[in-house]
């Protein structure tokens, strides 16, 4: 199928769906015991069936996640494809940034990002050196578009002061369930300043989609659409916000793409923010900083 785009008006445009790959290969550390053909499986599935954003990262398994991704796509146009990776915050050094990009390209076998981001914001690493070696990615065609990934709309707005390229994106945990976007201020301001908010574990590992409270029941009757789908179109029918899960289940993955092309009205869109219960402030993952 064809996945829907968002463009902003600084003219960044990416897709409302992709693939996450945490927990691919691994954790934090490579997992000798890992199906790797699964998980190299699941992102040719999620591209057979339409899907060009693929998002990782050099944490994700110490970098082994890149180079399943590298597999995946390995003799695929890369045109097609919208590949995003993210630099951890011990890596934000000047020059440990810019090796750390070329080490995760290396690894997934590709010679630019599409997009790529500060994982987390260090309190010891100057931001303004940060930044810098971010612009120097951009300059020389190392990455396309730069963006953040856990920044507060403060340490965002400071991202902005010393970035010479448009921060496009800031990848935050959001859904249903986790407000702390919406709480923090974040989601206005990135609607109010031409950023893209990329929402991460859209379903809360599953919980919203086994959602049996009476909102959901009644408006995925409305749309005759799985709760899984209320809750992916919920956050994509709202400006400035795309998604993206990781499954590696190729049924999950079609529910979830059952999500795109329709939107929930605006009324609805409302009553679930208000009204979805157990509502969170913050992350029980990744808080904003």
């Amino acid at each position: 199928m064809h996945i829907p785009t968002k463009k902003l008006l600084n003219g960044f445009e990416m897709p409302v769906y992709g693939l996450g790959t945490w927990q691919m290969g691994g954790r934090f550390e490579r997992d000798e015991n890992n199906d790797d053909a699964a998980d190299i499986q699941a992102i040719k599935n999620a591209i057979d069936h339409g899907v060009t954003h693929i998002d990782t990262a050099e944490r994700y398994a110490s970098g082994f996640a890149e180079i399943l991704v590298g597999k995946a796509i390995k003799g695929l146009n890369r045109k097609n494809l919208f590949l995003v990776s993210k630099v951890a915050k011990a890596n934000l050094n000047y020059d440990t940034l810019i090796n750390s990009a070329k080490a995760s390209l290396n690894r997934l076998g590709t010679e630019y990002f599409d997009l790529y981001l500060i994982h987390n914001p260090s309190l010891e690493i100057p931001l303004e050196e940060t930044m810098s070696a971010m612009d120097f990615l951009v300059e020389k065609g190392l990455t396309r578009y730069i963006g953040v990934s856990n920044f507060t709309p403060e340490r965002l707005g400071e991202a902005q002061k010393y970035s010479r390229n448009k921060i496009v994106a800031n990848q935050v945990h959001y859904n249903l369930m986790v407000r702390e976007p919406e709480r923090k201020g974040l989601l206005r301001y990135c609607q109010e300043n031409d950023v893209m908010l990329i929402a991460w574990r859209p379903l809360q590992k599953g919980i919203i989609s086994a959602s049996s409270e009476k909102i959901v029941q009644e408006l995925s009757k409305k749309y005759s659409k799985t709760p899984a789908q209320l809750a992916i179109n919920w956050l994509i029918s709202q400006p400035n916000v795309v998604t993206l899960s990781k499954t590696t289940n190729i049924d999950h993955l079609e529910e979830n793409l059952g999500a795109l092309g329709w939107n929930i009205s605006e009324e609805d869109v409302q009553r679930l923010r208000k009204e979805f219960p157990n509502q969170s402030d913050t992350s029980d993952a990744v808080s904003l900083q």
